[in-house]
Parts: C-alpha cells; structure tokens; sequence
C-alpha cells in the first residue's frame, strides 16, 4: 500500500561541548564538538503530491516558506537529485526558537530528507544522501541519527557516542540575538590554530561522554564573545546556576543556554523562578538518546539507516 502521509518529530540539539581550533583555507572554522538530541521539537508533515510542487506553510509568520528555508531546498536537493517528478504538501509545526544555537533547521532538513524519501518510495544510496545532507548545512547529518556524537572538520563528520542515561534540562532563549556569521567573526582567529592531534582530542571526548555526567568537561569557545556582546544570555547563564543547575552552557553560538539538573524535581523548582523573568522563553525538556531517537522516528527510519550503515560498510 503506497503511503501519501507522513509525520514526525524535528529534534531540537545542545553541544555539551564545542571547541574551535582554527580558521581552514576555505574560510570555514574547524571544530571539535559533542551533539545531543533534546526532547524539544517541531512536528512536520508531508503529504503526497504528483504535480512536483513543494509547498511549505508554517504556523509561525515568521518563518520564510520559500528555498530559503531548509525544509523546502532539502525537498527541492532531493527532487532533484533523484529527478523525481513526486511532490510535497509540507506543514511545520514550529517551537524551536529561530537563531537560537539549537539546530531548529538543520534538525527540519534532516527530517525532511528522511521523509520524503519514504513517501517518494525513493533508492538513494548512503553516500548521495550524506552527501545532500552535509551540503544543506553542518549539523544536518548529525540529525539523520540523532542520539549523542562527535562531530569534527565543519561539523559535518559524525562520530556516536553511547548514551544511554537521560539527563533533565531547561533551555532558556532570552531576548537576545547574535548571527552566527558575527558570532564566528568576533573570534580572534588569528590566535586559532587547528590541532595535529583531533583524533586524540576526539578520542578523549568519547570516553568522557560515554561516562559520568558529572565529570563531563562542558565548554564553549563562543562563550567569551557572545557574552560581551550580548549580556543578557550571560545572565541567563548565571539564573540557571542559582535556580540549582549543576552545569550550564551556551549552545551553539547562541543565543540560548541549557542548564543540566539532578533530577525531576529540581528542575520544576528552578521552571518556577525562570518563567518569572519577562522576555525568556524557557523549555523544561530531557535528553533523546539515539535508541529514543529511533523509537521516536518509527521503525522504518532505523531500517533505513541500518541499511545506510551496511551499504558503507561493505562499500556499496
């Protein structure tokens, strides 16, 4: 039975850890970073279309509907790249907040990817679908399997690491903002080299992300520049570690922040401090770990990935 409808979680990120070790020869920044999925999501549904229209429309007026948003040049790679003659009624369900460090549209793109590959009943091998999902943006591989990972270069190259345990959080996005493209610029790259020794690095960060995440060795580089620029996400910063958080961090280049916390009930009690502050848009949530993630995504998608992973294996 051919399906015409699809629905699905779009994933929200934070980066437990995010180092720049220098400026490449393309302009691009490398990094050393560790990803994790959150419970924080969008929903977004497809249905079928046969005319090959791509049309996108979103409860939030302002989110862009055209190829500027990633949903629909994710849509319009994959259609093309498959010369698929298939399209797509897209609805986005939005409450990620926009240019927040949170990965909102790359997780949008990875699940569009993921998506209409199901409804047009497509065949695309793991190198052509990495390939379009690195292309969209760095973080958008990372979000075909979500769970926890290091990713290293631009972002794009992606490495799991175990997580089993679930940890609860509160992200906090002030009324604050800061492009990304300021954010990296404001980066005394002249000072940056990049490391000879990433895989060591790499290697390291997988140990400790794999174990107690109370000895896990949270960092931002963005951190020193985005608070001078933006004093208000230092602050929220500060609020979540007087509400009790036992760790805080930027994510990303901001402009939110995360808070980690013991348990359940800590974190309700600091939900009834931060929602006091006017302007914040504060998310109680919890880590998704990749077998959550899958589990969230139906069985289809962890076929299909499994299938992406042993294609690669066995260099198919």
């Amino acid at each position: 039975m051919t399906t015409t409808s699809l629905s699905f979680p779009s994933f929200a990120k934070i980066n437990w850890y995010l180092q720049i070790l220098g400026k490449r020869a393309d302009g691009y920044h490398e990094v050393l970073t560790v990803l994790q999925t959150v419970s924080l999501h969008d929903d977004l549904t497809f249905e079928l279309r046969d005319d090959g229209e791509i049309v996108l429309s979103c409860d939030d007026p302002e989110i862009p509907l055209d190829a500027s948003n990633l949903i629909v040049k994710a849509a319009l790679e994959l259609q093309s790249h498959l010369n698929c003659k298939l399209g797509a009624d897209i609805k986005l369900i939005k409450r990620i907040p926009t240019r927040a460090g949170l990965g909102g549209a790359s997780s949008n793109a990875a699940v569009t990817l993921m998506a209409l590959n199901t409804l047009w009943d497509t065949r695309i091998t793991a190198p052509d679908l990495i390939s379009i999902s690195s292309g969209l943006g760095a973080d958008v591989r990372f979000f075909l399997e979500g769970g926890r990972g290091i990713a290293t270069g631009i972002g794009a190259d992606v490495s799991w690491i175990v997580d089993d345990a679930r940890e609860p959080l509160i992200i906090v996005t002030p009324n604050a903002r800061v492009s990304t493209a300021n954010a990296y610029a404001s980066l005394n790259a002249g000072s940056l080299t990049t490391s000879k020794s990433d895989p060591i690095l790499s290697s390291s960060l997988a140990e400790r992300f794999s174990a107690d995440s109370r000895q896990w060795p949270l960092r931002n580089d963005f951190e020193r520049v985005i608070f001078e620029i933006e004093p208000e996400i230092e602050r929220a910063k500060m609020a979540l570690l007087e509400a009790g958080a036992r760790g805080a961090l930027l994510t990303g280049s901001g402009s939110s922040v995360f808070g980690i916390f013991d348990n359940e009930t800590a974190r309700d009690r600091a939900l009834n401090n931060l929602r006091r502050e006017v302007g914040w848009r504060v998310f109680p949530c919890d880590t998704v770990t990749r077998g959550d993630f899958f589990t969230a995504m139906s069985s289809s998608w962890f076929r299909f990935i499994r299938s992406l992973k042993l294609q690669q294996d066995t260099g198919a």
